[in-house]
């Protein structure tokens, strides 16, 4: 690395509130200093009272942001990017920065569920050739996406309907998608004492067919699965982008930490 040397028990791990808090945990169980980097504040609240060495919040702003970070909060041994799989960008910025520091970088991504019943899609234009006539389609996706995938399922012939986070950015996402208010919810997904129980009842109170959801892997796509089983609804994924060409992978926890120790 040009920069500082690299500490050979430090992590600064890229996470949401997913699998973050579980890394921490597995991470300081096995004696590795970890820092923490998330996008927001809410994210960080996920961290709480774990034993992290620090906690940056904060989009980082491409490859001279991540640079800058590296410099000011290392050296490090490793760099864990754990985000979210649809977070393309970040995986493209951390591989360059990385690369160009001479910083050693490992992916975490998650193991990717049997298909099953669902349909695979490759974006919103093979949403938009989907036979949905009449349909009703629930939107169970991120906000940031919401308003193009909402005009691919009315190309469709298909009734969206969706969610916003409680947040002014997920309210806005929603408005520029036009989605009327009676085919709008409010919530923070799959919480709750059951949770899970919101989204349930939302399929069953908007009489929903169809739900569209991302091929992500995790607790969150598992659960999309069960509920269109159990409901019999058709489900429909849009596929995972793939990580960057030559970015070392790892599926599950047990391979990270071997992996971790090897070098």
């Amino acid at each position: 690395m040009q920069g500082p040397a690299n500490d050979q028990r430090r992590v600064l791990l890229l996470a949401g509130t997913g699998d973050g808090p579980r890394l921490v945990k597995e991470l300081s169980r096995r004696h590795w200093r970890v820092t923490v980097s998330v996008v927001t504040a809410t994210a960080a609240k996920a961290y709480a009272g774990l034993p992290v060495e620090r906690i940056s919040i904060g989009a980082l702003q491409g490859v001279g942001g991540i640079k800058a970070v590296l410099y000011q909060t290392g050296p490090f041994r490793w760099v864990v990017d754990a985000t979210h799989p649809f977070a393309a960008r970040i995986s493209h910025d951390l591989m360059t920065a990385c690369a160009d520091l001479g910083q050693p970088l490992l992916r975490y991504e998650r193991r990717l569920e049997p298909l099953g019943a669902a349909s695979l899609l490759a974006d919103a234009d093979a949403l938009a050739a989907q036979p949905l006539q009449g349909q009703r389609l629930l939107l169970a996706i991120g906000g940031r996406h919401l308003p193009v995938l909402t005009a691919a399922v009315r190309r469709a012939g298909a009734i969206p309907y969706g969610r916003a986070l409680p947040s002014p950015d997920g309210l806005r996402a929603a408005l520029r998608a036009g989605l009327p208010p009676d085919h709008l919810a409010v919530v923070r997904p799959l919480q709750g004492e059951v949770p899970g129980a919101i989204e349930r009842s939302l399929c069953r109170r908007w009489g929903i067919g169809v739900v569209l959801c991302r091929q992500s892997g995790g607790v969150t796509e598992q659960f999309w699965h069960q509920l269109t089983t159990d409901l019999g609804l058709r489900l429909l994924l849009l596929r995972r982008p793939f990580p960057p060409d030559g970015m070392e992978c790892v599926e599950d926890v047990s391979s990270l930490m071997d992996r971790l120790e090897r070098d």
